[in-house]
């Protein structure tokens, strides 16, 4: 199983809204390695949660809930989406800053490819943002 990080600009759709609806559909991604890496999550697989823009911080931990299938709000079928739920929250939030500062998280996908809206993580790097939100 891998483990993900997607984002979200928490005014279009934020964390509570996530735990409000219970399920989402993560579509309008426009971006072919982020493309690639929703066609590739398998259900069961975890990510974390991260509002972009405003807050710039890891909220939560949503689950993949189905695999990936044609994005309706796109022209072409070659973008797609995935459901997502909540999992669980996590017990602080872990700001951008707190992750540039934890050298074992300097190479994170977040970090080296900051306009990406989905990036694999590692399964240490994941285990990492978790501990960090529990100090």
């Amino acid at each position: 199983m891998r483990n993900w990080l997607i984002k979200s600009e928490p005014y279009k759709y934020s964390w509570d809204q996530l735990v409000q609806d219970g399920s989402t559909f993560w579509d309008g991604v426009r971006n072919y390695q982020a493309r690639n890496n929703l066609a590739s999550m398998q259900i069961g697989e975890l990510c974390l949660f991260y509002h972009s823009n405003e807050g710039k911080e890891v909220v939560g931990i949503a689950r993949v809930i189905s695999t990936s299938r044609p994005d309706p709000t796109a022209d072409a079928e070659t973008w797609v989406g995935v459901d997502v739920a909540p999992y669980q929250p996590l017990k602080s939030p872990v700001t951008l800053a707190r992750i540039k500062s934890e050298p074992s998280l300097a190479q994170m996908g977040l970090l080296r490819q900051g306009r990406l809206s989905v990036v694999e993580v590692s399964r240490e790097e994941f285990d990492i943002i978790v501990a960090i939100s529990e100090e």
